[in-house]
């Protein structure tokens, strides 16, 4: 079974967070203490078919940007952790996603390389009391935290609460791609022999 939990303690965030790539999305329970935040890793959850339990508490009275960064960190290496060799996997992952007017487009390797490409605008600085530019923060601690290459793309949109649905809709759908273990394959997807 490909299930990972881990926990984080500092001086800013307490977080304790498992996920199984194989479980039941609808199962999961996410208490951060940002409520859009919670929507969104519902959602990425929900999309990815992963099983995500994550409570955090944070220190939102100074602002949400240790809890956002600090979860990303957390489930970057449950995501490395649970994928274990990598043996058999699709490696790759794409996504075109729609999202009412705003289009995402999001590309992934597990390459165990990381990198990070982030091209998105948002006409609006906050959603609610969510800073848009968190959204950056989040994946680029996502993507160096589980060894993957990850580039998304803003095609289209003028909602920030859309365009940033849009990207956690698509990085979801595109991991579960690449995560999927292909039928009959037994080697890591790489000539390598590693990734």
């Amino acid at each position: 079974m490909r299930i990972a939990a881990i926990t984080r303690n500092t001086n800013e965030t307490k977080i304790e967070l498992s996920i199984n790539l194989d479980g039941n999305a609808k199962q999961s329970q996410i208490d951060t203490g940002v409520g859009f935040l919670d929507h969104m890793l519902t959602l990425f959850a929900y999309h990815g078919s992963f099983e995500l339990n994550l409570k955090c508490v944070g220190d939102t009275h100074v602002d949400f940007h240790h809890t956002v960064e600090d979860i990303a960190i957390v489930l970057g290496q449950a995501l490395l952790e649970a994928l274990g060799d990598k043996k058999g996997i699709k490696r790759y992952g794409s996504m075109l996603l729609p999202m009412d007017e705003a289009l995402a487009q999001v590309a992934l390797d597990i390459s165990g390389r990381p990198f990070f490409v982030w091209d998105v605008d948002f006409v609006n600085k906050r959603i609610g009391e969510f800073d848009t530019e968190l959204g950056e923060e989040f994946f680029r601690a996502l993507a160096y935290n589980a060894g993957i290459t990850l580039h998304i793309h803003m095609i289209s949109g003028n909602n920030s609460h859309h365009i940033l649905e849009a990207i956690f809709k698509g990085v979801a759908r595109a991991l579960k791609t690449a995560v999927k273990v292909q039928a009959g394959e037994k080697d890591v997807p790489s000539t390598k022999g590693i990734l």
